[in-house]
């Protein structure tokens, strides 16, 4: 059996179960050959936007035995990913401007029937606000801490809905949990630099010391 990592862990528990899923990104392929090897999918479409993780991601599907229920696509993003493919979308270990990127540049994503499963390693504020000034319904929001670092996974539908958020909501989103202390602090500090340079985020910084 696969063992993940925190963070994919974390995805992984949001996928849902029955679901065909596309990992966008897919690195080596360890979530979805352990999304099949726990039973949670039905199959899986793997893409990588580079020939060496594709490569690798097609060693472990095979040395797992899940040649016919993985396909492996060379894709920049969604743009080889068709919405037959697959119910939930996973896109994880990127940027938010590079998610961003891939979802404003796909077609189809504005689909209700659509699961998505975000990892965003930095700026989750700016995917959040994407999710939300595009008509996306943000489900649950998750601090995960791996080593010595936080990160943020989340999920959201298409609703079609445009609701106008605080700016402290693009910082803490849907977050209900607020065990990993360190994750507000770093957050925090982050915020009061920018301070000291001009910008204004006395909002997201007074709704961070409520929770501390």
């Amino acid at each position: 059996m696969i063992n993940l990592t925190p963070r994919l862990s974390a995805a992984a528990q949001l996928v849902r179960e029955g679901s065909v899923l596309a990992d966008i990104g897919c690195d080596h392929g360890f979530l979805p050959v352990y999304l099949l090897q726990s039973g949670k999918i039905k199959g899986a479409v793997a893409s990588d936007v580079n020939e060496g993780p594709l490569n690798s991601c097609r060693l472990l599907v095979k040395e797992c035995g899940f040649e016919n229920e993985v396909r492996c696509v060379l894709s920049d993003g969604l743009e080889d990913i068709s919405q037959n493919d697959c119910s939930d979308i996973s896109i994880c270990g990127m940027g938010a401007e590079l998610i961003v990127k891939i979802l404003s540049s796909c077609s189809w994503t504005e689909n209700k029937e659509k699961h998505f499963i975000f990892n965003p390693m930095t700026h989750s504020e700016i995917l959040r606000r994407y999710l939300c000034e595009n008509g996306f319904e943000i489900q649950n929001d998750i601090i995960v801490k791996e080593g010595n670092r936080y990160y943020n996974v989340l999920d959201a539908y298409y609703t079609g809905d445009i609701v106008e958020r605080s700016e402290a909501y693009y910082y803490l989103g849907e977050i209900k949990s607020f065990e990993h202390k360190g994750y507000f602090y770093h957050l925090l500090n982050y915020l009061e630099n920018k301070e000291k340079g001009g910008a204004d985020n006395q909002e997201v910084i007074c709704a961070i010391k409520k929770l501390l």
